[in-house]
């Protein structure tokens, strides 16, 4: 009873997550237009490590054991996901990348059953794959013709689910406050190596600094302590599933504050 009562409310905290990324997906495109990609995930990462180093300042200074090869690779993996799936923009639409990006829900216990040799449950197959539909619907379906950037969106779905894996495996070797610094302080850096790369531009205006804080406090900071906490209590396929409700939340923010329309077939999905 107990164990069922703390994996609940951990799954309740990443249904929280997925609806304070879902939510800040309309801050970030506008954000956009004044940053350059790589320098906002700088700017958002570092702020969101300097926050979360001070916030946790007790408790890092305890002796604790550290796994530094599995935060780095958290760390690692996120960061390559965030990149891809930037990149994969360039050349697809935004409903291909929405929808290809969702197919780490399928992808992540399908690789678990590689990764730890044991076969997915059948519900959580037949959970996957209803998601699956329903961003498909959501987002236009399948593309009928893969270019580069649908299949480096792919790549970065491949990414998502080795982070959502990895996540679940060293949350519970290590305290999951400095596996949440670890991994946002390794993309921060690994960022500003990218952004050196890209030619970084800004404009310091008013929606580009709601969006640092709104993203760097709530969607990172906040939502990396309880996303890789829940981890420790549930499997990663169920984790995978609560988040396949990030782009219903997406939705409904955007019809609430940009006016977006949804059609038959979205509300469908």
């Amino acid at each position: 009873m107990k164990a069922a009562l703390s994996r609940l409310r951990a799954e309740l905290a990443l249904a929280a997550v997925a609806f304070i990324w879902g939510s800040t997906f309309v801050i970030v495109k506008e954000a956009l237009l004044d940053v350059s990609t790589f320098l906002f995930l700088a700017l958002r990462f570092t702020l969101a490590s300097l926050l979360l180093a001070f916030w946790l300042r007790r408790r890092l200074a305890q002796r604790a054991p550290v796994d530094w090869r599995g935060g780095t690779l958290c760390g690692v993996l996120l960061f390559v996901g965030y990149a891809l799936q930037t990149a994969g923009l360039r050349w697809t639409t935004a409903s291909n990348s929405a929808f290809i990006t969702g197919l780490y829900v399928v992808m992540v216990p399908l690789l678990g059953s590689l990764v730890y040799r044991n076969g997915p449950r059948p519900a959580e197959l037949g959970g996957a794959a209803l998601a699956v539909c329903g961003t498909g619907l959501m987002s236009g379906g399948l593309p009928s013709a893969w270019n580069r950037g649908d299949i480096l969106t792919a790549a970065c779905a491949a990414a998502f689910a080795g982070h959502i894996l990895a996540v679940e495996r060293y949350s519970r070797r290590m305290d999951f406050e400095r596996l949440s610094l670890m991994q946002i302080a390794a993309v921060a850096a690994l960022s500003w190596a990218a952004a050196a790369a890209e030619a970084p531009r800004i404009v310091w205006s008013g929606r580009l600094w709601f969006a640092l804080l709104a993203t760097s406090v709530l969607a990172t900071a906040v939502s990396f302590v309880l996303y890789t906490w829940a981890q420790g209590q549930t499997t990663a396929a169920r984790a995978a599933l609560i988040f396949a409700l990030e782009p219903v939340f997406a939705g409904l923010v955007a019809w609430a504050a940009a006016g977006e329309r949804w059609t038959a077939a979205s509300l469908a999905g």
